[in-house]
């Protein structure tokens, strides 16, 4: 199983964190030790002062696929999920001077946040999902996903050039602007359509 994540899919995240807008997708692999599951809490891990939290729709693969044209990849996943893609700010920013890859900043064990899945055909509008995070009770981030720049079946049929998918992949397909540190005793939680999918609390 592998966890494969897009970056700079929303323009206003791109934006705030002053990166260029990209013209293809971004994607990067967390281990299957990055999973978080089962509202489990997340240790602050000594290596880090700047984790951040990233909220995202995951999209769950449920059939095996090779260079999927973009026009069938939505017969590739049938429900849709919530989860957190933690970043270590500091050490990516580390990495990036360096000319580094920042695996280091988004691989860590529990880097990804994983909540619960909704059927596609529970919901009211496939193309344009809500999802929004909620920091100590505040709405920290809000997205749509009618403003991804790569939709589902983009980034399916993107990714499948390059790597085969396998039943259990998940995809994490990017996160919308207010992305933020987390400290001990913050309390996550996020929602599709304003139902409760995740929750993590930071010990």
């Amino acid at each position: 199983m592998k966890i494969i994540c897009i970056g700079r899919n929303y323009v206003d995240h791109a934006k705030e964190l002053k990166n260029d807008v990209p013209d293809k997708p971004i994607f990067f692999i967390k281990p299957e030790t990055a999973l978080l599951r089962n509202n489990q809490p997340f240790f602050y891990p000594e290596f880090s002062k700047d984790i951040h939290h990233e909220v995202e729709i995951v999209v769950r693969i449920n059939r095996v696929g090779k260079n999927i044209e973009k026009q069938f990849a939505n017969r590739y996943y049938g429900d849709i999920g919530l989860g957190l893609d933690l970043t270590a700010r500091d050490l990516q920013k580390e990495a990036k001077e360096k000319g580094l890859p920042w695996e280091i900043a988004k691989a860590f064990d529990h880097s990804a946040v994983l909540g619960q899945f909704i059927l596609l055909n529970k919901l009211p509008n496939v193309k344009e999902i809500n999802f929004s995070l909620t920091k100590n009770d505040e709405v920290v981030q809000k997205g749509n996903t009618k403003d991804l720049i790569f939709s589902f079946d983009d980034v399916i049929s993107y990714v499948s050039q390059f790597i085969t998918l396998k039943i259990g992949d998940l995809i994490y397909t990017g996160t919308p602007a207010g992305v933020g540190p987390l400290k001990i005793g913050d309390k996550l939680i996020g929602y599709i359509e304003g139902e409760k999918k995740l929750e993590c609390e930071i010990k």
